[in-house]
């Protein structure tokens, strides 16, 4: 008999497999998973090596967001014979700031606060588990939307969102390579979810354009979040409208209109608030030693203390200072 290293409940017999095991612990916690061979990293290299010769990834967009894909199985784990690709639930965050008087509540989307500690968490998980049967782990610097997509455990949605079933989009994709062998494979074609191919939700609410029917592969030059990420000293582009932003940092108008995440919109997790004073400061761009420790433990927890340089300019286009400066 195993027992959960979540709950420590009986979950598998003898004969369970490794994969079964995996698979039970990860239902447990409201996770789901797939395990994808190594043999399939050539085809990952390739589906964006073709992306990329065709012209579809905007120059800038691709050196600054892909460049730093690695398909090579890491030295750190020679003997890597697998991918594990876990979808976990997450929820919305609120960053909370005061201006002139009042109380203003920006969204951050999902993913956006604990990123890292949510993939180091399910890294850790994992290993906890494998460890029990002899193997290891090793994180990963791959293309998750789309190993997800290709290995079975999603479906891209026409705004190119990766959607697994029972969580819609509001989810964070983790990566890790294994020694575990890969003793069932979901390998499949990229697909696009049956409901989409009559739906043109995301598509019609998207301001930018970055939705095209032109093409399945979305205009990420054009998508708001590309330009919200960006570093603080590169400014908004002129032509992005400043009433088409609506989160503290990425967007969620795509998301809002989609069929399969109504359920999760009113779903929030962190929330933080800031003083009229933390607020002046954030925008005129203060630096780690001019912020308090109170304020940076805010920002850290909703994973913002890395972003301080772009605060002014995102964070000014809702309160009306620094807009598109």
């Amino acid at each position: 008999m195993v027992t959960c290293v979540n709950c420590s409940q009986p979950v598998v017999n003898m004969h369970t497999s490794i994969m079964e095991e995996l698979f039970l612990c990860l239902a447990e916690r409201g996770y789901q998973g797939r395990v994808i061979s190594v043999k399939h990293l050539p085809e990952l290299k390739e589906d964006i090596e073709k992306f990329q010769t065709q012209s579809l990834f905007d120059k800038e967009f691709y050196q600054e967001c892909l460049a730093w894909f690695d398909f090579r199985i890491p030295d750190s784990l020679p003997e890597a014979k697998s991918i594990i690709i876990v979808a976990v639930p997450r929820p919305q965050s609120q960053a909370i700031f005061t201006w002139n008087g009042k109380r203003k509540a920006f969204i951050l989307p999902p993913t956006y606060a604990g990123y890292d500690e949510t993939t180091k968490q399910i890294q850790d998980f994992l290993a906890k588990i494998l460890s029990k049967r002899g193997y290891s782990v090793a994180p990963t610097a791959l293309p998750l939307k789309l190993l997800a997509v290709r290995g079975g455990l999603g479906e891209y949605g026409r705004n190119n969102i990766c959607y697994v079933s029972g969580m819609g989009s509001f989810l964070q994709l983790v990566g890790a390579y294994s020694d575990m062998p890969c003793q069932e494979d979901s390998w499949q074609e990229m697909q696009m979810m049956q409901r989409c191919e009559h739906c043109q939700a995301c598509r019609l609410n998207c301001p930018t354009g970055a939705i095209s029917s032109d093409r399945f592969l979305l205009h990420a030059e054009r998508c708001i979040v590309f330009h919200g990420e960006r570093k603080g000293t590169i400014p908004f582009p002129a032509w992005i409208d400043p009433s088409w932003h609506n989160c503290l940092y990425g967007c969620l108008r795509c998301q809002k209109v989609c069929p399969e995440d109504r359920n999760f919109l009113q779903w929030f997790g962190e929330k933080k608030e800031f003083s009229q004073e933390e607020t002046a400061l954030l925008l005129e761009g203060a630096s780690y030693d001019q912020l308090s420790a109170a304020t940076l433990r805010k920002l850290e927890h909703l994973s913002l203390a890395e972003n301080l340089d772009s605060i002014p300019r995102n964070l000014g286009v809702f309160l009306g200072k620094h807009a598109n400066a």
